[in-house]
């Protein structure tokens, strides 16, 4: 990506793959952990939850089964031109802002039955973070 070259799914698959196992590692010992990542594709999503299975069968274990992780998706959701001003402000970041198209044109939103929620980035960031928050934490008061 920093070479202006959008990642392809050879490239992303054994990265996710890792992250699911720090995640794995993270529950097994109790922890509750945030990844921030983008998880543009159902499928990567899918390994996000279900790890390396969910590319070599191609069908999710589904959260509740064994080795299925529970995960909150947190899907950020904006107009290109709102992200592009975003990133056109950003400095150092590996990502340059000529491949936001290529997100968008890969991008395939969640929906049921994943687990997500959809919040828009044209909130402010403490409304952003409110809404993440209640939605990690239904029913408790949380602290302004």
């Amino acid at each position: 990506m920093a070479e202006g070259i959008p990642l392809n799914d050879e490239d992303r698959i054994p990265w996710l793959c890792a992250l699911h196992d720090i995640l794995r590692r993270e529950d097994s010992s109790g922890q509750d952990a945030i990844l921030a990542c983008s998880a543009l594709k159902k499928m990567y999503r899918r390994v996000l939850v279900s790890g390396a299975s969910a590319v070599e069968s191609n069908q999710p274990e589904q959260p509740g089964e064994s080795t299925a992780l529970k995960i909150l998706f947190v899907h950020l959701d904006g107009p290109i031109n709102i992200i592009a001003g975003r990133l056109e402000k950003r400095r150092g970041h590996f990502m340059p802002p000529e491949l936001l198209k290529s997100q968008f044109d890969t991008l395939e939103p969640p929906s049921a039955p994943e687990n997500f929620i959809t919040v828009s980035v044209e909130k402010s960031l403490p409304e952003i973070v409110l809404e993440i928050e209640s939605a990690i934490f239904p029913g408790e008061a949380l602290l302004d």
